[in-house]
């Protein structure tokens, strides 16, 4: 029977990754807390929290890694044409809170949802001290699509998105990556695969190849000075 390393409570330490399982892929660790110093320490080292809400806390950092470098999005053209019709307006920072919470609302593909009450007041936390945040799209006054994650440097990890309307989310995480690209963000973290990410120009890499890039990006210096909440997107060309 294999062991997983139990968490000390007043330690932020995690266990070496070459540790982690391979099944289940990247399973790591049990235990700790979801205090912001906690799950930022995990962050740093590529590690995030993923548990159904009635277990422990599962700490996992998969290999291969999903992610999507900035630069190289995909963009469909039934996308590029939603973009430049705005029929959609994004805003940032609005309202995480609730955000999370439409991401945590049940899903036609899954029985339950990850997102539970604890990962909402952790993250929830963390977006006010400047660490996390969110995107919001809406239709009039409506909020239709979304999503949140957290900045450390130059790498944005992104942690879920929902959709009410046709495209809202892929029309929201457009806009994110268009501004994160004007920061010069070295890559988006989207942890697993999907055949949505898969859509969007995600690519698969080594978990080796992941954390070199953290080690040289992830304690960069802010260039985004200005709060999210602030800013305006402009039209899609």
């Amino acid at each position: 029977m294999i062991s997983i390393p139990w968490l000390d409570p007043y330690d932020y330490q995690f266990p070496a990754l070459e540790c982690a399982l391979d099944e289940p892929n990247g399973l790591l660790a049990v235990g700790g807390d979801l205090s912001p110093e906690r799950i930022l320490a995990a962050y740093h080292r590529g590690i995030f929290p993923w548990f159904n809400p009635d277990d422990p806390i599962l700490w996992w950092s998969p290999s291969p890694r999903t992610v999507i470098y900035p630069h190289q999005l995909h963009l469909s053209r039934s996308l590029r044409k939603l973009l430049r019709k705005e029929i959609y307006r994004v805003t940032f920072d609005n309202c995480f809170e609730d955000v999370m919470r439409a991401c945590a609302q049940p899903r036609s593909y899954a029985d339950g949802t990850w997102i539970s009450e604890d990962i909402i007041a952790g993250y929830t936390e963390l977006h006010r001290r400047g660490f996390a945040h969110s995107v919001e799209v809406w239709q009039e006054n409506q909020l239709v699509g979304g999503l949140y994650g957290i900045a450390l440097g130059k790498v944005f990890f992104g942690e879920s998105m929902f959709s009410r309307a046709d495209n809202a989310s892929k029309f929201g995480f457009a806009h994110l990556v268009r501004q994160l690209c004007e920061w010069n963000f070295e890559l988006i973290d989207c942890q697993v695969a999907n055949d949505h990410l898969f859509s969007l120009g995600a690519i698969e890499i080594p978990r080796e190849e992941f954390q070199k890039i953290l080690v040289n990006f992830v304690r960069e210096p802010s260039v985004y000075s200005q709060p999210w909440s602030t800013l305006i997107p402009g039209p899609w060309e």
